[in-house]
């Protein structure tokens, strides 16, 4: 689906027939497949931290079509494996569901929302096993705070309407893996961030469009409940926290006459304290550098233009507009997810192509020259670090 990046800004969404599962259970496990990489190898941090040892990387898969997947790479043995989920789960019929919103490791479970599926699927991290399927309509992104995860959900259904209710956050016991509260929040919420004791959710009221909501609900964790409404920018969607707190917030902006931007929250006051001219479409913190990459698309032009920029989070200070340095971003047709490894400084972008075809994911050294790439599954999109090996069942 070409338009799947304004998908995530839901501008263009339709309403689609949920697909009841992607195999029978008289239909073969597509099994895993692996390639070798050339990997710079394990990190091990001064400060005797664990290692990363490699990611997961969970493919949305085109909207409608029950294709999303997940694969994992082996930074030890620099070995990528694609589509490992079908292969560890083969008496799970419905396999990973509809578009991979988010994935997260944490508490030694692997946690991923599946958004047009309506659940939150949660694996063991050494196996990717099956544990359970929490039910969440129109979930989209996960955090955690101690013994408890947070989903943020449209809560309604997946298509534009003008009317569309406000969304929640809700609250997993991930103990008992089972939602024990819910937080009404703005419209169509986003990413969130976890601060001294709160919960900041980016509304994006993407469902509403041209009315884009603009605000970030504050929530206070120990009462569960808002406690303040920040307004920031129309369209918000990304948020990541620098070193010294401060959260930075995207804005997709309108796609006419408001571009995108990136804004940042003081914690301290609840108000925003600066706005940066820098197109903002995803981000990673990695040390006192914001990375970011920007497809920017405007309707006016019919054009996307695409910037990978690096910010100073202590000055606040643009440090380049491209943070691949030997031309090769020209292999890149689409990017669409960012991660930074924080041991090696390596850099993973990934490309969703045409948006119906497998796409790409490549590695770039710290100082941003290309390394390797490899076929992903369809829309590559998030990335989770582990410091737990996983075990490929194929093997």
């Amino acid at each position: 689906m070409k338009t799947m990046r304004i998908m995530t800004g839901v501008v263009l969404v339709m309403t689609v027939a949920m697909m009841n599962s992607c195999r029978t259970d008289d239909e073969d496990i597509v099994g895993s497949q692996e390639e070798k990489v050339p990997s710079g190898g394990v990190v091990h941090p001064s400060d005797g931290r664990e290692p990363i040892v490699g990611f997961f990387l969970l493919n949305e898969g085109n909207m409608g079509s029950n294709k999303c997947t997940l694969d994992y790479f082996d930074a030890v043995t620099g070995t990528y494996v694609r589509n490992i989920y079908g292969e560890a789960n083969p008496g799970v019929v419905k396999e990973l569901g509809d578009v991979g919103n988010d994935i997260q490791v944490y508490d030694g479970k692997l946690w991923a929302v599946i958004n047009c599926s309506h659940f939150v699927e949660v694996m063991d991290v050494e196996t990717a096993r099956h544990i359970k399927q929490i039910s969440i309509p129109n979930c989209r992104y996960i955090t955690f705070s101690g013994d408890y995860a947070y989903v943020s959900s449209y809560a309604g259904p997946v298509q534009i309407d003008p009317n569309a209710r406000l969304g929640y956050v809700a609250k997993i016991d991930i103990r008992t893996l089972e939602v024990v509260a819910e937080c009404t929040v703005g419209y169509q919420p986003e990413e969130m961030v976890v601060s001294d004791g709160r919960l900041y959710v980016a509304n994006s009221g993407g469902y509403r469009v041209p009315d884009y909501d603009r605000t970030v609900s504050v929530i206070d964790l120990a009462t569960f409940k808002v406690i303040n409404t920040i307004d920031v920018a129309m369209n918000i969607y990304r948020m990541e926290q620098d070193s010294d707190g401060f959260i930075w917030v995207s804005s997709r902006g309108d796609y006419y006459g408001t571009p995108s931007n990136t804004f940042v929250i003081d914690p301290h006051t609840d108000k925003v304290c600066a706005e940066l001219d820098v197109p903002n479409s995803g981000m990673t913190t990695c040390g006192d550098s914001l990375y970011i990459y920007g497809t920017e698309f405007s309707y006016l032009t019919g054009e996307t233009k695409v910037t990978y920029a690096i910010v100073d989070t202590k000055t606040r200070q643009l440090l380049t507009r491209n943070f691949i340095t030997d031309g090769t971003e020209r292999r890149i047709t689409m990017p669409y997810g960012l991660a930074v490894n924080p041991d090696t400084k390596e850099i993973y972008i990934t490309d969703a192509g045409d948006y119906v075809s497998p796409g790409a994911l490549y590695c770039f050294s710290r100082d941003g020259k290309y390394q390797w790439d490899v076929r992903t599954g369809d829309i590559p999109a998030h990335i989770a670090f582990t410091k737990v090996p996983f075990k490929h069942s194929g093997k």
